[in-house]
């Protein structure tokens, strides 16, 4: 049984999208002719084993957006449910909040995209790595040239297991050409560390914090 996780943000961003942004949720503007995040929906619907699809944000339940989850549900015969936030959370914020709907069921593993992310979303293959060798979470890499990685997350890499040696967020200076795609695979265990990452950025006052900084992580 598997699971996955949309993170669609909330009002206080898609602010490079204004003012089309203050009509339409950034995660409903239409992208080949589709709201953005049916692209996320119809790949996570496609790997065998999917049991139901969550997005978590900080939206209101505007009639759009029920509009568009209710007939997601019914073009791809699975359960897609929206998850509030009480207050904008930051990634993991929202993943240890909401971790009892997440794991409800006993999934195997749950895969979790950023909204705002196109790609060919290679899903499969992920959960093909995920099986071979268990990580606690799988995160999608890609390359860039040094200008470009300087505004995304850089990862330096074991080249021969592949796993996480090293992770900037939007490096001042040249880290990696490997960048983060905001593509993940978590194992339920991997919650557990969240845990302490969340409680510690909220004594700090920060509640956001990208996985990709926490250990034995493997890329593709």
């Amino acid at each position: 049984m598997l699971k996955a996780v949309i993170l669609i943000g909330g009002p206080q961003k898609g602010t490079r999208f204004r003012p089309l942004s203050f009509e339409v949720p950034k995660p409903l503007f239409p992208v080949a002719g589709v709201p953005m995040i049916q692209h996320h929906i119809e790949a996570c619907a496609q790997v065998p084993g999917m049991q139901e699809i969550l997005l978590i944000g900080f939206y209101q339940p505007d009639e759009a957006l029920t509009q568009f989850l209710e007939a997601a549900q019914q073009e791809f015969n699975l359960p897609v449910r929206y998850l509030q936030e009480f207050a904008p959370l930051g990634t993991g914020g929202g993943l240890y909040h909401f971790r009892d709907q997440i794991l409800a069921g006993a999934p195997e593993a749950f895969f979790v995209l950023n909204a705002d992310v196109c790609s060919d979303f290679p899903l499969s293959a992920m959960l093909e790595a995920h099986r071979r060798q268990r990580h606690p979470f799988l995160l999608l890499g890609t390359t860039a040239n040094r200008t470009q990685s300087l505004n995304y997350g850089c990862i330096v890499e074991n080249p021969q297991t592949h796993e996480v040696l090293h992770y900037v967020e939007k490096p001042s200076t040249f880290i990696s050409d490997i960048i983060n795609c905001g593509i993940y695979l978590f194992s339920p265990e991997a919650l557990k560390p969240l845990r302490d990452v969340f409680q510690r950025n909220q004594q700090d006052g920060q509640l956001e914090e990208s996985p990709g900084s926490w250990p034995g992580a493997g890329t593709i």
